[in-house]
């Protein structure tokens, strides 16, 4: 239940940011909060990130409604008892579900957090985005300490079977 009530913490910060922007600032209105780094500014997407896949509203509903339907899958059957997992999922959850209600609702996506990182304009993102991206970054890491778990109960497993006594 601490998952779903994340995720839901996730999807209310999310939409609460997006509101003051559209209510607040004035569409490409940027804000600097640190110099050469760090810009609130007033930006729509209506594709993915980057920019790409403009306008292709129903691709984004059925794709999310999936990814949804095997978050929560994945939560409910797989997930149990093991935190990294269900802390991975719960941030992706957040993020997809927040961008979903935007693309439904508004028929694009706020975004407004503005970096710079060595001069690279990274693209505007919002806090959804942020989620899936920890999420994503969870979930790797959950795996790598998986197989290393694995990797190591396998070897073990083995190393018993050749201590056998005759």
């Amino acid at each position: 239940m601490f998952y779903y009530l994340l995720a839901l913490v996730v999807i209310g910060l999310d939409q609460l940011t997006k509101w003051l922007v559209v209510k607040k600032m004035a569409e490409g209105e940027s804000i600097e909060i640190i110099e050469n780094l760090f810009y609130l500014t007033s930006h729509r997407n209506q594709g993915a990130a980057w920019g790409i896949l403009q306008g292709q509203m129903w691709f984004f509903y059925i794709i999310t409604i999936v990814v949804i339907v095997g978050i929560v899958y994945y939560m409910q059957v797989h997930a149990k008892g093991q935190s990294l997992f269900s802390l991975s999922l719960a941030f992706m959850l957040g993020g997809a579900i927040g961008n979903f209600i935007d693309r439904v609702f508004r028929k694009e996506v706020v975004d407004f957090l503005n970096t710079y990182i060595f001069s690279y304009d990274f693209p505007i993102f919002n806090i959804a985005d942020a989620a899936l991206t920890i999420g994503v970054a969870l979930l790797i890491i959950y795996m790598y300490l998986d197989e290393r778990k694995a990797k190591k109960e396998k070897q073990n497993g083995s190393n018993s079977a050749h201590h056998t006594t005759e």
